[in-house]
């Protein structure tokens, strides 16, 4: 993917038009047709963990990339859970909204669990979300979780820009700060760079998409199939 100059990032927030939350966002097609086959939520009324579609080796999949793993619980914790997500996608609003939290207090809380939450954009306005999260540094969740939770606020409106600069400004941002974030080349190229890395090593093409103790699974996980996977590796 070609570099785009500094400042592009900032102006392609206002010049892009408004896209849907559950299109193209959540996969690399651009069709909402395949957005739905590859990131919808699976429906599930079991417990039953749903099958893998594929595994990964865990070693690679946890060597240091172009930026430093965010984590959430306990770093000795059993269970490593590894999430690629855009922060345009609505199934990934979705996971963080309605089913993280339950996760979290089950799982992650009790050391049980850790989450490692890495960049897949598919839109500069993704892109600009997750510089946004990484430049609030220790409140990389914090401000990922408004992004997520405001997506309606952001994401299909004309001016992402200023939209964003509100959200941004609740989490301690100034405008100084804002726009130096989004005129980062190097954070920029590095986002760019974790998602290569997952499509290319890893077969990423659709948002969320999980790595369970290796174990790939592509879509928005309820709450019930999480906590079955994760209870049949304890």
């Amino acid at each position: 993917m070609a570099s785009l100059s500094r400042r592009h990032v900032l102006t392609s927030l206002v010049a892009l038009p408004a896209i849907g939350l559950a299109l193209s966002a959540c996969s690399d097609s651009g069709n909402s047709a395949n957005a739905s086959a590859q990131g919808t939520d699976p429906v599930t009324t079991s417990s039953t963990a749903p099958r893998a579609q594929g595994t990964v080796d865990m070693a690679a999949l946890l060597e240091p990339g172009p930026l430093e793993d965010k984590v959430m619980g306990d770093a000795d914790a059993p269970v490593t859970i590894v999430e690629y997500a855009s922060m345009t996608c609505g199934h990934c609003g979705n996971f963080h909204n309605n089913t993280l939290p339950t996760i979290k207090e089950r799982y992650i809380d009790t050391g049980q669990a850790k989450l490692i939450m890495r960049e897949f954009p598919f839109d500069p306005r993704a892109e600009a979300g997750a510089m946004l999260a990484r430049c609030a540094d220790t409140n990389f969740f914090a401000m990922s979780d408004v992004l997520f939770k405001q997506q309606n606020s952001w994401v299909p409106v004309d001016n992402a820009r200023e939209a964003l600069l509100r959200l941004a400004r609740l989490g301690g941002f100034t405008q100084e700060s804002f726009e130096a974030c989004l005129t980062d080349q190097a954070l920029l190229d590095d986002v760019r760079s974790v998602r290569a890395r997952a499509q290319n090593d890893f077969g990423v093409n659709s948002t969320p998409t999980f790595f369970i103790n290796g174990n790939k699974y592509a879509g928005a996980l309820s709450v019930d199939e999480m906590s079955a996977i994760i209870d049949s590796m304890l």
